[in-house]
């Protein structure tokens, strides 16, 4: 970390009505340097982001880039002065090519035509620099999320941007490419640049970061320039103003009856039919790596994609999963990986988001929706999960990925779902949210809901798993107790070329 300040927060102070986002943060990234940026949920780390890549204005103080003042008025502002910004939140278009989306913005042109071949010759180089045997031609929206993760990446390699700005980078990325995304960041810096690296894990920050800087409340409260004399204690306490002795708590419980039993169920995603019978109470844990067919299986199971054979049986009856509606009306829940393409309404109000599943079960002969009182339950599940927001009228757009989780979590309360499903419900959440939701999901399960959710994160699948299903290539390839759970047999039975002891 000898290399010149490339940039710098001098004093940034950013306000939203109702709410202090920023508060006279400042620290400074030299060339060379991995600075890690921590905090909870609402701390401020996107905020900081957005003023670096132009979608917001400070109020007050300035960034300077390599000692120059700057304050951006548009993101191609702040790619033209060499930043590049990977979201967690994806912002790709959908229905264009690989290629059409890593040159969005500098497509090869000549005489006013775009150079096809040169575009997919570049897309093909960056694809191959990322180790991604990903066809350049390929309708981006049809990759997996882990796969659209790294041509995010890829569009920022492109930029040969000077300052790079990673938010929660492998929270939908494999093993695989989370080792290829450690490989680059170790070349970026030798090539000295300058990045920003937000992430929940601490085991990423330990390895790759020279350095942290944490913020809480939307204050900075500390720096940590010596990685080797930080513990993981330190920066947890730092971060949540606390000390957590054990962010998962598990609390044993006993538990019912056969509460849902899935016979055989075939369809999109999966190898092989799976079995499976979850206890009333029960909190069933699924693990594997990207791409296992978790997902898959519990979009099946809900109705948003249709079983090919199988069925589902609800107490003993059979359960019609032939579409979400049907799936809700019997109680169940799904809280999506794919928080803000399928989890949320962006534009509507928190209000609006967590009131929308329960209309699906209001009385239909209503003429109109009861607004007031949708206002006043929202307000209680908002106080219940503690989501940061100004009002239940404020657009859930701008709330913190975790905030925008803990409300989805809310939704299915305020419609007294009994099954919930959860896609990896703690994805790009701190250890304080964290702690809240599993204190939650704790409750849920002693009052005798059932839970099915599933997640890569795999302390957390073993912190607070009654039983844990493990998955590969689209089948369950185990079935573990919670005493019988190592990390050893886990990996065993989720890696392809494992052998299982």
């Amino acid at each position: 970390m000898s290399g010149d300040i490339l940039l710098a927060y001098e004093g940034v102070g950013k306000r939203f009505p109702g709410v202090v986002a920023l508060d006279a943060v400042s620290f400074s990234v030299r060339a060379g340097e991995v600075r890690a940026l921590m905090g909870e949920n609402g701390a401020g780390k996107s905020t900081l982001l957005k003023i670096l890549a132009g979608e917001h204005r400070p109020d007050s103080g300035a960034i300077t880039i390599g000692g120059e003042d700057r304050i951006f008025v548009s993101p191609r502002d702040s790619q033209a002065a060499g930043i590049a910004i990977i979201h967690q939140e994806l912002h790709l278009a959908p229905d264009m090519s690989v290629a059409e989306n890593l040159l969005l913005g500098a497509f090869p042109a000549c005489a006013g035509f775009i150079r096809r071949g040169a575009m997919r010759a570049r897309a093909a180089g960056i694809l191959a620099r990322l180790g991604e045997d990903i066809d350049p031609d390929a309708r981006l929206g049809d990759l997996s999320i882990g796969k659209r993760q790294m041509v995010e990446i890829g569009k920022a390699l492109l930029r040969d941007a000077r300052i790079i700005a990673f938010d929660e980078p492998t929270s939908s990325l494999s093993a695989r490419e989370t080792e290829t995304l450690k490989r680059i960041i170790g070349e970026l810096r030798a090539d000295g640049r300058a990045i920003l690296y937000v992430s929940h894990r601490m085991e990423e920050v330990f390895a790759l970061a020279d350095s942290v800087t944490v913020l809480r409340d939307g204050r900075h409260v500390a720096d940590y320039l010596d990685m080797t004399r930080l513990t993981q204690d330190q920066l947890i306490a730092a971060m949540a103003g606390r000390t957590i002795a054990d962010i998962y708590d598990y609390r044993p419980r006993p538990l019912g009856d056969v509460h849902v039993e899935i016979d055989a169920i075939e369809g999109p995603g999966l190898s092989a039919p799976v079995t499976l019978s979850i206890r009333r109470g029960e909190i069933l844990g699924m693990f594997g790596l990207v791409g296992a067919g978790r997902s898959e299986l519990l979009k099946l199971i809900y109705g948003a994609e249709r079983p090919t054979a199988g069925s589902i049986r609800l107490d003993g009856g059979r359960l019609d999963a032939s579409s979400p509606r049907r799936a809700i009306a019997a109680g169940f829940a799904l809280c999506p990986e794919d928080r803000k393409g399928e989890g949320i309404v962006p534009l509507a109000a928190v209000a609006e988001n967590i009131a929308i599943a329960r209309r699906n079960l209001a009385d239909r002969r209503a003429p109109f929706i009861d607004r007031p009182a949708e206002t006043r339950e929202a307000g209680e599940m908002i106080g219940l999960m503690r989501v940061k927001t100004a009002s239940p009228a404020t657009a859930i757009a701008t709330l913190s990925g975790g905030n925008q989780q803990k409300a989805i979590i809310a939704r299915w309360l305020a419609a007294d779902a009994r099954i919930l499903l959860m896609d990896e419900p703690t994805r790009g959440i701190d250890v304080g949210a964290r702690s809240e939701i599993y204190a939650h999901i704790y409750r849920l399960a002693e009052a005798g809901r059932t839970i099915l959710f599933a997640s890569s994160d795999m302390p957390e699948v073993m912190g607070i798993a009654d039983r844990i299903v493990v998955m590969r290539d689209g089948a369950i390839s185990g079935v573990l107790a919670r005493a019988e759970a190592t990390a050893e047999r886990l990996l065993r039975l989720a890696l392809p070329d494992a052998a299982p002891r």
